[in-house]
């Protein structure tokens, strides 16, 4: 490879490099949004669901990794140092196979994914008592800012403890639809009505958060197909220079 070749590919690898340095800085804040976030649907899982909380760490953890490559892979393509460009392909690899089994589990999980979800929201409506907890605080909000009750709709309200062994007659506060006649009533707990004909809203919220989940969806692949991209790319410059460098010179490497 001449010359001119071997500067090329060493500034685009380390172009690249930056780029997924840049990414892996994305894929930990989704991580770090996942976890942090209180106003997302995503709340309402995460404190039932053992397993999300794992997989936000993990993706924490690639992200961090990801960054720190990254860095590795700017530092071995500028200063042409064999063993952390073949350690930068290695570790690249080993990302991109993790991150296809990954998606690959995800496809082929997904109904057990919505079942799963399914029976989380229901046992929240179950066991709901308004008494403020991130997530009965995250499912008012929900209902009361996308005009829906319930899962499948207002019925999934009937198998609350306190609704169902009540002598009034109970809803919940952030199902009221203000377009209905009654009393004014708070955005959480759960309000009594009058009369059996509760004034909440008649559309369940399943279709609007598998719609939430969906864009968002959209977002998080996106920004791993870009990844991915930038990994095959990376992984391809960093062999080519590798194969370039005829032998190790450690006098290149930065002294601090």
């Amino acid at each position: 490879m001449g010359k001119g070749c071997i500067t090329a590919t060493k500034y685009f690898l380390f172009l690249f490099n930056l780029l997924f340095f840049v990414f892996g800085g994305l894929i930990m804040g989704f991580g770090l949004w996942v976890l942090l976030d209180n106003q997302s649907f995503i709340t309402v899982l995460q404190e039932s669901s053992n397993t999300l909380n794992v997989a936000s760490y993990i993706v924490i953890g690639v992200g961090a990794l990801t960054m720190v490559m990254g860095f590795f892979g700017c530092i071995g393509a500028i200063y042409e140092i064999r063993c952390l460009l073949g350690l930068y392909f290695t570790c690249l690899l080993l990302i991109l196979i993790a991150q296809v089994t990954a998606g690959v589990l995800v496809y082929f999980q997904r109904d057990l994914l919505k079942t799963e979800i399914s029976n989380i929201i229901n046992d929240m409506l179950v066991n709901y008592t308004g008494q403020n907890r991130t997530t009965e605080q995250t499912w008012d909000y929900i209902q009361r800012t996308r005009k829906c009750c319930g899962w499948t709709g207002p019925g999934n309200w009937s198998e609350n403890l306190l609704i169902r062994n009540s002598t009034g007659f109970l809803y919940s506060c952030s199902c009221r639809n203000d377009t209905l006649p009654g009393s004014s009533v708070a955005g959480s707990g759960l309000c009594e009505s009058l009369s059996a004909n509760v004034p909440v809203f008649e559309k369940g919220c399943k279709s609007n958060v598998e719609g939430w989940l969906r864009d968002n969806c959209g977002v998080i692949l996106g920004i791993c197909v870009a990844v991915a991209v930038v990994e095959l790319l990376g992984m391809i410059l960093s062999m080519c220079l590798c194969k370039s460098v005829v032998q190790e010179d450690y006098s290149k490497v930065p002294k601090y």
